[in-house]
């Protein structure tokens, strides 16, 4: 089993990189995504799909041309290849970002 407390996962954040990896299973990968108040989110699209769930903070997301509010509690699912950002960010966001399969990434070749 693993197991994770969100307050870990911030301590361990680098202040420098908004994302923090901390699970990758071939079938699927998890990471928590940090975006402060007034910022810019510059994700691209991902070849997987993709689960968010807002920890604390207030924003609203972009997904294929519709825009949605999101607060803590939210959980909103990106398929594969869909463009999607976060945008109006007026509370710092921490956001729980689940990926399957696992994201693809340059360190795995």
């Amino acid at each position: 089993m693993e197991a994770f407390q969100v307050a870990d996962l911030l301590a361990q954040a680098s202040p420098s990189s908004p994302y923090l990896e901390f699970l990758r299973k071939s079938s699927m990968s998890a990471g928590l995504y940090r975006l402060a108040a007034y910022g810019t989110d510059k994700q691209q699209p991902h070849s997987e799909d993709e689960l968010y769930y807002v920890v604390s903070g207030r924003a609203a997301i972009h997904v294929a041309g519709v825009d949605r509010p999101v607060e803590a509690g939210s959980l909103v699912f990106v398929a594969a290849g869909v463009e999607h950002h976060f945008h109006s960010i007026v509370e710092d966001l921490v956001v729980l970002v689940f990926f399957a399969p696992a994201e693809y990434s340059l360190r795995e070749g």
